[in-house]
């Protein structure tokens, strides 16, 4: 029997359950921003300190705990009894009262061990500034729920994407610093360090592209990992958070295949993080609900209906579409598929089984007949 997705009632515009998510949503980033402030040396990540200000944070505590209280009184009006509503009230008193002992973000004194909370912060307000708005008025699915049945367990794979992220780079980096070593590589270095900033980034971007493209393909093709990537093409709702959905065993060997291209050549760290940017905002763009007409640049970077076709319930087109960055490296590989203007009609497994939360799906790929 085929698997349907679970049915529930969809939250509406004026009855003050989306004011509350909002409200504790971004009570819980001012929270995350003064913890960032309190405990830097923990929370945030020594490297990237240096691409923002150290007013940021304290830039965006201000700013969401203003959000936090105002969607929290909309949820009050229009619901006079919004368990919602309160929770984010608290949340945000609470951030109030961090903030307050929290003094700023030093460039020196980082511990062994440690998350990058400011790296999700700083991603999820900017993916949320644009993509929100982009869903909002411009779906492709019309129908489609925002606050969809599985959206609290896409928003957990997506803070632990983003929190690992430095992770996945130093497990890579230390080994390639250590093999890939010579006179060659060393001949590599310089001239690439000659190049100027955008080609040293575009030269990342279509390396990484290609590592990417082959780690995916391998993923599709063999047995035991397809059921760790198959808990990403679970997604039957599919929008810009959905897309973080991925197995952390996947994640993690994506990333790795990913960033070892750019230590090859040698990058500073300022195209690293620019590229780490920038396939964040693709990857999450090319999951995105939308219909935004990109005309002829959809055969030159991926857009939504090309990734979309990749992640069709229809088996014949799972084997299609495996590029991030460029269509190009589908095509000289023959996995290329864009049939004009059409999209497919649904997507995820088909009638295949997938638990439903983060910890099931996350054990689902090690154990055996299921």
């Amino acid at each position: 029997m085929q698997n349907q997705p679970p049915t529930s009632q969809r939250m509406k515009i004026g009855e003050g359950r989306i004011s509350g998510v909002l409200s504790i949503l971004s009570g819980a980033v001012a929270l995350g921003a003064a913890f960032c402030l309190l405990f830097p040396e923990y929370l945030t990540t020594e490297e990237f300190r240096a691409a923002y200000p150290s007013w940021l944070f304290r830039s965006m505590l201000l700013v969401c705990i203003v959000l936090a209280f105002g969607f929290a009184f909309s949820s009050f009006i229009l619901s006079r009894k919004s368990k919602l509503g309160l929770t984010g009230v608290i949340i945000a008193t609470i951030a109030v009262l961090a903030g307050n002992d929290a003094s700023g973000i030093p460039q020196s004194n980082q511990s062994l061990w440690n998350v990058s909370v400011d790296w999700l912060l700083i991603d999820i307000i900017v993916l949320a500034v644009i993509f929100i708005p982009i869903e909002l008025f411009l779906p492709k699915r019309e129908d489609q729920t925002k606050f969809h049945d599985e959206w609290k367990t896409d928003a957990v794979y997506f803070a632990i994407a983003h929190l690992i992220v430095q992770y996945t780079a130093i497990a890579v980096k230390l080994p390639a610093e250590a093999l890939l070593v010579g006179e060659w590589m060393d001949h590599i270095h310089a001239a690439v360090s000659q190049l100027p900033f955008v080609a040293q980034l575009l030269l990342a971007m279509l390396l990484a592209d290609l590592f990417q493209y082959a780690v995916h393909r391998a993923f599709h093709s063999n047995v035991t990992l397809w059921r760790f990537h198959a808990v990403h093409h679970s997604i039957r709702t599919i929008d810009w958070v959905a897309g973080s959905r991925l197995h952390l065993v996947d994640v993690l060997a994506t990333r790795a295949f990913s960033y070892l291209p750019l230590y090859m050549l040698g990058l500073p760290v300022e195209v690293f993080y620019a590229y780490v940017a920038i396939v964040s905002i693709q990857a999450v763009a090319a999951h995105a609900n939308t219909r935004i007409p990109f005309g002829p640049f959809k055969y030159i970077l991926v857009t939504p209906q090309y990734h979309h076709w990749h992640h069709s319930d229809d088996r014949r087109f799972h084997d299609r579409n495996f590029a991030i960055h460029f269509p190009l490296i589908d095509w000289l590989f023959g996995t290329y598929y864009l049939p004009g203007d059409a999209w497919p009609e649904s997507t995820g497994l088909g009638d295949a089984v997938m638990p439903k939360g983060f910890w099931r799906q996350f054990l689902y790929p090690f154990r055996s007949g299921e």
